[in-house]
């Protein structure tokens, strides 16, 4: 298994995808004055948003059986991702000594997952013709719901235990008591002069309104670290805009969306799909190198985020994706010896690395609106700057040994 992994880490290592992601990394650390064009970033997410679901929904038109087991290992994916954001709340636990509420927001993160990774795990499994099933990138959009649900479980209980609108618990250093009101109860807050009360109120909600409406930043745009004054106020679990930003968030409707019309084309035959195949399938690749080359700058400036953290955190960041892909894998082949399902290889690697992978895009949009008490960089510099790195370097292939040991004993 050794000898596998280092002939495959080693075949890996010097193939253009690394190679970008590398260079990308280095480009930080060597101070060279070069920002990678968010617009682009954003062009390139959607590209492989899209091209990932129409190829998905391409294949899944050629699929006429076994539809009621593929349901279940969806719906067991979903519970398992959700099972592992409670798991990696209680390692954050015993590794670091962060704040409750970081560690709530982190294992969000880590109970959804990664298209960046999801994405790099189709192109090496390609390049290594390690065939996988075409129903994979539905469960992509399926299990990066339920990191948002846990984050916001497990700080809706953590408000009920009393936390600071700082996000510091009674028993943590830093907490602020409730401000006493200097007024007799039952007495009515009193408008400045010349104002009504109903005028101060209505102001309050269209300002918390508008700072709610904003739109999530690039993970490498450094946060506003300046007082509290700026901060968004944190908004009602499940509110009408952070139920759009959990079901309706960007990054799943296009891949919703490419599952959908990629599905509708594969049913009308191959003509139908044929010159559309150049752009969606064949131009990946570049794509995908492009996409790691702006991921490795921003890995590499999210790492001195983590000096702070200290090396507990440091080391869950890099545990906990080994712990979590072989979950899956071992879960994966269970269902599939139950069931008497034939699933591919590669898709016991995918769903390793939809375990594996912690979320950069749409738990950090949910932390915005909803959980403005936790540090936005932490949770970002252990997602990007750790589990990534290591996931598309060392991971995916670790992963595929891993896979083959578990399916020769099962």
């Amino acid at each position: 298994m050794l000898q596998e992994f280092w002939h495959n880490f080693t075949h890996n290592l010097f193939k253009p995808l690394l190679l970008f992601f590398c260079f990308g990394f280095l480009i930080p650390i060597l101070r060279v004055r070069f920002e990678f064009p968010y617009v682009i970033y954003q062009g390139l997410t959607m590209y492989l948003m899209l091209s990932i679901g129409w190829h998905g929904g391409e294949e899944l038109a050629k699929i006429h059986t076994g539809i009621g087991i593929i349901v279940g290992f969806m719906v067991l994916g979903f519970v398992l991702n959700f099972l592992i954001g409670g798991v990696a709340y209680g390692l954050l636990n015993l590794l670091s000594s962060l704040r409750k509420v970081d560690k709530a927001t982190i294992a969000g993160y880590y109970g959804s997952d990664s298209a960046g990774t999801f994405a790099t795990c189709v192109a090496v499994l390609t390049a290594i013709n390690l065939a996988f099933d075409a129903y994979m990138p539905v469960m992509l959009a399926i299990m990066e719901i339920p990191g948002c649900l846990v984050a916001l479980y497990l700080v809706a209980r953590l408000r009920h235990r009393g936390m600071d609108a700082a996000g510091y618990l009674p028993d943590e250093a830093g907490y602020s008591p409730p401000a006493k009101v200097g007024v007799s109860p039952g007495t009515a807050a009193r408008p400045p002069r010349g104002q009504r009360l109903e005028s101060e109120r209505q102001r309050g909600v269209e300002q918390e309104f508008e700072l709610s409406m904003e739109k999530p930043e690039h993970p490498d745009r450094e946060p506003d670290e300046g007082p509290a004054r700026g901060r968004p106020k944190r908004m009602p679990i499940f509110s009408r805009e952070l139920r759009q930003e959990i079901f309706l968030n960007p990054g799943l409707v296009l891949l919703t969306g490419g599952i959908v019309i990629g599905l509708i084309s594969g049913l009308q035959g191959q003509k139908v799909v044929a010159d559309d195949d150049k752009f969606f399938v064949m131009a990946f690749q570049g794509v995908l190198c492009l996409f790691l080359l702006e991921m490795g700058m921003t890995a590499s400036r999210k790492l001195k985020d983590l000096r702070s953290a200290g090396p507990g955190f440091i080391f869950f960041g890099l545990l906990a994706p080994n712990i979590f892909a072989s979950l899956g894998i071992l879960v994966a082949h269970s269902y599939a010896s139950l069931t008497h399902s034939d699933f591919k290889p590669g898709t016991y690697v995918l769903f390793a690395v939809l375990c594996g992978a912690a979320s950069y895009i749409a738990v950090p949009a949910v932390q915005r609106l909803a959980i403005p008490e936790a540090s936005p960089t932490l949770p970002l510099a252990a997602s990007l700057g750790l589990t990534f790195s290591y996931n598309v370097t060392i991971g995916i292939p670790l992963y595929t040994e891993i896979n083959r040991a578990i399916s020769h004993w099962f």
